[in-house]
């Protein structure tokens, strides 16, 4: 069995405890976040999750830094999905907020909540791995040293 946290600034919490909000930022939906029908292009919901992320990263140094104190290349993307709740256009004030990030050996998972005041907008989950270089390519690295590298700069 793989052993699994739920991670909350500054403590790791057991998976029945209730999760504050990580990290949240919010978005004034425009025009051209649209398509023709008036409501936002699902991409850029996939796109307000990254920048939550990112964001929740420059608390600890940011990706670059955290990446060069790990030897990494990099925080990637493996998966990401997105349930819609409800349309959001062109006027509207997204709330993106980052709540649970669950940590495995080579894996980070993140949930994602976005709404329009009370309203539930959407969903989202994205699965991340840490990545080096390796003789034979880049692969996934273990993730629990960025998890304890956060750790220490919280």
């Amino acid at each position: 069995m793989i052993d699994t946290y739920l991670f909350h600034m500054p403590q790791y919490l057991s998976i029945n405890r209730k999760l504050e909000t990580m990290h949240a930022l919010t978005v004034n939906v425009s025009f051209g976040d649209c398509d023709p029908a008036g409501i936002v292009f699902y991409p850029n919901f996939f796109k307000w999750m990254d920048h939550a992320f990112h964001g929740w990263l420059r608390r600890f140094g940011g990706h670059s830094t955290l990446c060069a104190m790990l030897q990494s290349v990099g925080i990637g993307l493996m998966d990401a999905s997105m349930r819609f709740q409800s349309p959001a256009r062109d006027g509207d004030e997204i709330r993106v907020a980052l709540e649970a990030a669950e940590w495995a050996p080579k894996t980070l998972t993140l949930t994602y909540r976005l709404t329009c005041g009370a309203r539930p907008v959407a969903q989202g989950r994205e699965v991340r791995g840490l990545f080096t270089r390796t003789e034979t390519g880049i692969q996934a690295a273990d993730m629990m040293a960025l998890r304890d590298l956060i750790a220490q700069r919280s």
